[in-house]
């Protein structure tokens, strides 16, 4: 008696041929669409790599380089036994008796100290990174420049340095300080010697 069925494993074999043909058929060749891009994201790409290309340094112990073209001055300083906390290093109150010291310094050199018997200068607000402590014994430095000059106010950049490394980074951030009327308490116009002397 004859066996017409074929055997198994080459039944299988062909099924999967079969198969595979059956698929290769099916499949149609794609044709790549243009991307439609709108211009808002073309715009939001634009500012993007804009920002990163004029974003700052990442925040590091290590210092990134200085803002030189709009320095206003550096003022040495000696880290005093009285700055110290508990935990032997600087507290973090002193950094703004140094940061105010090298403001005063630098308003020293503006004629009649950016103020008259109608405007004076005020403190708005105050920002400090602090990117490391200070040991004692030490000698910093404190670098101001002028970050924004406004109608009214005025945003002094500052960062604390090693004096003998100027690579190592203490602390930075800013200070605004406004101009008020010393009658009113309202803001005044930025003083001419001010302006001048920051280079506007």
């Amino acid at each position: 008696m004859s066996d017409d069925t074929p055997d198994k494993p080459a039944a299988k074999k062909a099924a999967r041929k079969t198969t595979r043909r059956k698929t290769t058929a099916r499949k149609k060749p794609v044709t790549p669409k243009a991307e439609a891009t709108s211009p808002l994201v073309e715009a939001a790409g634009t500012v993007e790599a804009d920002a990163t290309a004029t974003s700052s340094q990442p925040v590091s112990p290590k210092a990134p380089p200085a803002a030189t073209p709009a320095g206003l001055i550096t003022v040495p300083i000696p880290v005093r036994w009285r700055d110290l906390d508990a935990f032997n290093h600087v507290n973090n109150s002193k950094y703004l008796s140094y940061l105010e010291e090298a403001r005063l310094q630098w308003m020293l050199t503006v004629p009649g100290m950016g103020m008259d018997d109608h405007v004076a200068p005020v403190v708005a607000a105050a920002q400090l990174n602090y990117r490391r402590p200070i040991a004692w014994p030490a000698q910093v430095e404190i670098e101001l420049s002028v970050e924004r000059l406004g109608n009214t106010s005025l945003t002094i950049g500052h960062r604390i340095v090693d004096a003998n490394d100027r690579g190592v980074l203490f602390c930075d951030g800013h200070v605004v300080m406004v101009w008020i009327d010393r009658d009113s308490g309202s803001a005044a116009a930025l003083p001419d010697a001010v302006r001048e002397a920051c280079g506007g």
